[in-house]
């Protein structure tokens, strides 16, 4: 692929993800050493680039950091028990003080970007109260989210802020979680997108357990975990870790399955080291981090009349490099019914086919996978798929021609084959001069 065309498709993704993402709402949780970080004004500045995009953004920033530094400084003691902070009455002035420090943070930085934010009490809540004899203290739980006035704000197009503070009926503050704040607006919103931005946090086989068939980068990282795989990786991590990031790591992921659960569409585990890691998380189809999902990210269909333009330039560069026979649109007019692709939220990344012939043999011919997804296993999903499929039809043998691919396929469970044994009318169209090789299933 040229380079041209390399960067026209890089634009064509973030034109597809605008459309595709309209109206969307966005929550944002941020790490308070995040926050603190070099990186903090980038991404601050990409949040604001999303805005303008017409997506609707929500900000949750942690304030642990600061919280900590306040009570240090007034020599007021604090314990952490499962992941709540306990202390008495007289510390949260100074909790409350150090969330809104934070928060006043993030609005600057939006300021400087000429957006304007609202920090706002929008959270009800109550007190933890006494659990096995502990009593949480200041710590609170989540009772209600004032959605009307949140809407209210969009309308008016500024981006709200929430503080870890949540006020009871009466009006007294608590301690809430950002990360469980974060996780219940994008529920309360219905929410296209949970991001956490973390500090420097990426799921990969350098710190987790990762189980078989869970697609890698180059780099060995995770692009996405869908909700049959998560439970998996969460309990094998949890009973072999082998890192210190395990913990937040899973309280990442749980935090991630209960959402997605609930009906939030995506949520994203991003490292807030990198430079860009949002827009590419969130305009491309790999992005920079972890995605949680459904089941409704990719998937294979049958072709439509209105796919054939993006599946001819789909095998092309195979047909250019002596991979694939040539075809045309009237060919793949033809015989829509024998083809299969495989989408990427709206995009064609792979396509198949599968022939019968009278005889009962079934032939796979047309495997294009776009250079780019190559290491995601769309392959062999394809190919099994339409094994099922001869299966389903009664098949009795499936088989695939290649020049080049002959090793891939043999990974598949194919086998070499004479070439008489093919079936007569595709045996016609064998050519001795390409020479291709046959490979075949029986079923």
């Amino acid at each position: 692929m040229n380079e041209v065309l390399i960067k026209a498709e890089q634009i064509r993704d973030v034109f597809r993800y605008l459309r595709l993402f309209e109206n969307s709402t966005l929550i944002f949780h941020i790490d308070d050493n995040v926050i603190d970080s070099a990186e903090f004004h980038n991404h601050i500045r990409d949040i604001c680039l999303i805005h303008e995009a017409g997506l609707k953004v929500i900000i949750v920033p942690a304030a642990r950091k600061r919280i900590d530094e306040i009570l240090k400084q007034s020599n007021i003691d604090w314990t952490i028990k499962n992941g709540y902070r306990i202390t008495d009455d007289s510390a949260m002035p100074l909790i409350k003080m150090a969330a809104f420090d934070v928060a006043n943070k993030v609005m600057t930085a939006l300021a400087a970007e000429k957006h304007t934010a609202v920090i706002g009490n929008w959270v009800r809540s109550r007190g933890k109260g006494i659990h096995d004899g502990i009593d949480f203290g200041t710590s609170g739980e989540i009772d209600k989210i004032e959605i009307n006035s949140i809407n209210a704000v969009f309308e008016n197009d500024f981006i709200p802020i929430f503080p870890c503070i949540g006020w009871s009926i009466t009006g007294k503050p608590y301690n809430i979680s950002s990360l469980q704040l974060a996780t219940a607006l994008s529920v309360k919103l219905d929410a296209d997108k949970l991001l956490f931005i973390t500090e420097g946090i990426s799921i990969s086989n350098k710190n987790s357990i990762i189980p078989e068939n869970i697609p890698l980068s180059p780099e060995g990282n995770v692009f996405s975990l869908n909700l049959k795989e998560l439970p998996h990786f969460i309990e094998v991590n949890e009973a072999n870790p082998t890192s210190q990031q395990i913990p937040q790591i899973i309280t990442l992921c749980r935090l991630a399955l209960n959402a997605c659960r609930a009906g939030v569409t995506r949520v994203h585990i991003l490292n807030g080291s990198i430079n860009g890691a949002i827009p590419c998380e969130i305009f491309s189809d790999f992005g920079s981090g972890t995605m949680i999902y459904e089941d409704n990210y990719g998937g294979i269909r049958s072709m439509t009349l209105d796919d054939i333009t993006d599946v001819l330039n789909l095998i092309k560069p195979f047909v250019e490099r002596s991979i694939l026979l040539p075809r045309t649109a009237g060919d793949l007019s033809d015989h829509c019914e024998d083809y299969i692709v495989y989408e990427l939220d709206d995009q064609i990344r792979a396509c198949s086919a599968l022939h019968m012939y009278e005889d009962g043999q079934a032939e796979i011919a047309a495997v294009a996978v776009d250079s780019n997804y190559s290491n995601l296993g769309v392959g062999p999903k394809m190919v099994h798929y339409l094994i099922e499929k001869a299966k389903s039809l009664h098949a009795k043998s499936v088989f695939v021609l290649t020049t080049q691919s002959a090793d891939w396929f043999e990974t598949l469970g194919f086998t070499a084959a004479p070439i008489d044994t093919l079936p007569k009318k595709r045996r016609e169209k064998w050519s001795e001069k390409r020479g291709s090789k046959l490979l075949k299933i029986n079923l």
